[in-house]
């Protein structure tokens, strides 16, 4: 009788386990909390903060204004380097036109004419000499001065016109050379100068919220300090932990339930599973010891504005794709 009462107790509690054995695992609940990766914003160079434009819990754009420094050196350094472009861009279009005035040429080239018009009156005398010594009322030494005066007029009148030709030539190859790399080299000063102070201006990087603002108008931020802190929607993450033995129910794009006292449940899509365990465990492996082993496992929220960081949560395995 005792046996049958034995048997009968172990049957009861057989099938009281049924449910239990044979429930979805899948359901349980998992421990995490919300995390968030903060863009820290602040500037290149020190300076004395100027202005602030937002305010700690603000909303911002791409592209809208977060806090500017004292730029009056930069100012002045883009000053310089636009004067000192438009000195050399001057020189370079000194060297790229003719070496002598339009002044200058006009004279060189009135002297072009007289001397055209003196080798034409020796041409003509020495034509004359020729038909005289033919008849011979002239003689040898009168035909060698026309002669002469005909080829040094023709040599005057050579000059000038070479001299006209050099006047509207522009400067040498190697000075035009020179002038174009210095151009350059300005232009890329006055590029760096530019850069510099538009770095005095800081503005968002993308869309999201201010949640702390670390200095003030008035105090002076060293290099690289963090000025404000931004956090856009798209950094919010659900992070939570996983036992080594049921690591099998999750996969990279698995749908999961996040939940927590404070807030409405909201659905996330698993977009990272650790390959590490988070702690170290013991060389020799038991069943008791593998529980032990947990694997960090990253979500991102459908709706991350329903989420704050630092909030804990309850995650819920949903089905896997």
């Amino acid at each position: 009788m005792k046996r049958i009462l034995i048997v009968a107790l172990v049957a009861a509690a057989a099938l009281a386990a049924l449910p239990l054995l044979f429930s979805d695992r899948s359901q349980r609940a998992y421990q995490g909390w919300v995390e968030a990766d903060t863009l820290f914003i602040g500037a290149d160079t020190s300076g004395r903060l100027v202005k602030l434009d937002v305010v700690e819990g603000q909303a911002t754009a791409p592209g809208s204004p977060l806090f500017s420094l004292d730029s009056r050196s930069e100012e002045a350094a883009v000053g310089s380097a636009r004067a000192s472009l438009a000195r050399l861009q001057a020189e370079l279009e000194l060297a790229e036109a003719a070496q002598k005035r339009p002044e200058e040429i006009d004279v060189l080239r009135a002297s072009e004419r007289e001397a055209t018009a003196r080798l034409e009156l020796a041409a003509q005398e020495l034509d004359r000499t020729r038909v005289l010594v033919q008849r011979g009322t002239a003689t040898k030494a009168d035909l060698d001065t026309a002669t002469a005066t005909e080829a040094a007029n023709r040599a005057v009148l050579d000059n000038v016109r070479g001299q006209i030709t050099l006047a509207n030539l522009p400067a040498r190859i190697e000075t035009l050379r020179q002038s174009r790399e210095a151009v350059a080299v300005a232009k890329a000063d006055l590029a760096a100068a530019e850069a510099a102070l538009s770095r005095r201006f800081v503005s968002a990087p993308a869309t999201g919220s201010i949640e702390t603002i670390y200095y003030r108008a008035g105090e002076v931020v060293p290099a690289g300090r963090p000025i404000v802190a931004l956090l856009p929607p798209e950094n919010i993450r659900v992070r939570f932990f996983v036992p080594e033995t049921e690591l099998a129910l999750f996969s990279l794009g698995q749908p999961i339930r996040v939940a927590c006292s404070a807030c409405q449940p909201t659905d996330a899509t698993i977009s990272f599973i650790s390959k590490n365990a988070e702690y170290t465990p013991p060389v020799i492996y038991s069943l008791e010891e593998r529980a032990k082993l947990v694997y960090r496992v990253e979500a991102i929220p459908t709706d991350p504005t329903a989420l704050r960081p630092g909030q804990p949560v309850d995650v819920t395995a949903g089905a896997r794709p």
